[in-house]
Order: structure tokens, then sequence, then C-alpha cells
């Protein structure tokens, strides 16, 4: 039997509609956007199927993600018989992963990443911040934190070979970029602005970090850490170790920390035979193809359908 990893993307994959299919078909997927709606003290299925400009801002955005991603979930296991052994997730999608893993209730999960989504907004002011992909072949190898850091820049995400992200101060990334071009000389590099309202996975989230630390260590009676062993780590890079002290530290330092999401691939397809992507966006689908893995991206109950059968 073939061994599946399932893993789940994060904030910036959010659009109107999503798991809409999943909600009108299955029970199961209704009562997962019930049970965050009460957790939450508010419709969570009208604020991800309407037109609502709150999907965007981070305090509703990531429980939003989070909710949509686990009522796919619990229809892929319940409905189409689909179920993992290994599970990953880029940023705010670890979470979604603990979860599957029985790591973290959903009533918890959903709670601690709306506490995170407003810890993080509120963290630096709107347009002071600024993240931008730097794309290139190999650009990963380069020493690329050492040149951007005397610009007070980090690189918040390494999610291929190709492709990593700057986050940082609005005021001086363009200085980054630069010095980022001039250690890259003689690759074509890219610079892609992303539409976001702070700077996440940055030094300028560690501000935050021991106030997450609290929500977290309240929620903690109630992890099952050792079955973390099955979720990659985007802090550590590897999987978690199941310890509960790791749990946390790694959790609390992923705000500002570096994703490594490369690691993350790399642990997660020595481990799987199969990759699926369920969520609302494909994002994580490309970046597994820089390492030559195919990925089954599941977006909605047709593809589901499709990758069962396939």
């Amino acid at each position: 039997m073939a061994r599946i990893a399932m893993v789940f993307p994060g904030q910036g994959s959010q659009r109107t509609g999503m798991a809409r299919d999943f909600f009108d078909s299955f029970a199961v997927s209704r009562a997962v956007f019930a049970e965050a709606s009460e957790a939450l003290g508010l419709d969570v299925a009208a604020l991800c199927f309407a037109e609502d400009p709150r999907l965007d801002l981070t305090e509703f955005t990531q429980p939003a993600i989070l909710t949509a991603e686990i009522a796919m979930l619990r229809a892929l296991e319940g409905e189409f018989g689909v179920s993992a052994s290994v599970y990953g997730g880029h940023s705010l999608g670890e979470f979604t992963a603990l979860c599957a893993a029985g790591v973290i209730p959903f009533e918890v999960a959903v709670r601690l990443v709306r506490r995170r989504g407003a810890l993080m907004q509120a963290a630096v002011p709107p347009g002071e911040g600024a993240m931008v992909a730097v794309c290139g072949p190999g650009i990963a190898s380069l020493d690329l934190a050492s040149a951007v850091d005397a610009e007070g820049v980090d690189v918040a995400n390494e999610n291929s070979p190709d492709q990593v992200v700057f986050s940082g101060p609005q005021a001086t990334m363009d200085r980054a970029c630069e010095r980022a071009r001039e250690l890259a000389k003689g690759i074509a590099v890219e610079f892609i602005p992303l539409t976001v309202s702070a700077p996440f996975h940055s030094r300028r989230m560690r501000a935050v970090e021991a106030d997450f630390r609290f929500a977290l260590e309240e929620a903690a009676p109630g992890f099952a850490a050792a079955r973390a062993v099955v979720v990659t780590s985007n802090f550590a890079g590897g999987f978690h170790t199941g310890k509960p002290g790791d749990l946390l530290d790694g959790l609390e330092h992923q705000i500002a920390g570096t994703v490594r999401w490369v690691a993350n691939m790399r642990a997660l397809t020595g481990a799987a035979d199969r990759i699926f992507e369920v969520g609302p966006g494909r994002p994580l689908r490309g970046f597994f193809t820089s390492l030559g893995v195919d990925v089954t991206s599941i977006l909605s109950c047709k593809t589901a359908e499709k990758a069962v059968a396939a």
C-alpha cells in the first residue's frame, strides 16, 4: 500500500468560496464549519463563502483557511477513504497538519491561529513591512541571509531551490534586493513583491513570540505532542521530535523564523510514496516540482474524485 503524505498551504491561498462544495456535499465538512463558528463566535461559513473583506485580514484569514482545509480533510478521510501517514504544512499550514495528525484538537487550533494572526498583524504598523519573492535558478544556495542582514531584512521562506522570500522593512527592501542582485551575478533573478499586510517570518515578529508562547502554554494540556513525530516542523526542518517542549518551541519561533520548506519537502518525500496537497490553492505543487516530485492537488470535490480514482 502506498504511503501518503498530506500537505497544506498557508496564508495567501485563501479565496472566496473555498471548501464550499465540500460544505454543500458532506455533513462531516459542515460539522467542521459549525465547530469553528462556535469556537470563534463568528459565522465562519459566511466568512469563507460570501464577499467578506475580513477574509484578507490576517486575524480572520488564518482560522478561515484552517477551517476550510480541515473540512476538506474530514471529507477525504470519511467519504473518499483517503488517509495519510505523514503530514506537512507551509507556515499557517503547519497548524492544519498538526490538527490533521491529532496533535492539536481542531477547536483549540482554530482559536490559536486566530490569536496568532492577530498578534502577527499587530506586530508592525500597516505599510511599514514588505515581502518579496526572489526567484532564480539555484538562488537558495546563495548566502542571501548574510547579504541582506544589514538592511534589517530576513529570509522568511526557503520555498524551493529556485525561490526564497525576503521579509522586512519597506524602507530598506529595495536596497536588500540590490544586495541580492549583486550576490547573484550571472543568475537571472526576478524580484516579485507580495501583497501582504506585515513582514511575516522576520525579526519584526519576535516582539509577539512571548505572547503567542503564553497562548500555546495555555492550550498545551490538550496537545498530544507524541503524535507530532509524523508532522514536519517549519522551524526545525525535519519531523517534530514528539517532545512537548520542542513542539512549543517550534511553534513559538516559527512566527519570526525562516520557514524551512525545502527541508520539509525532502523529509516528506523520504517518508511517502504519494503526496496530496489539500487546500483552497495549490502553491506547494510547484515547490515539489522543483525537486522532481509529483504532487496531486485537491482543491475541490471533483479533484478529490479524480485523485482517488488515479
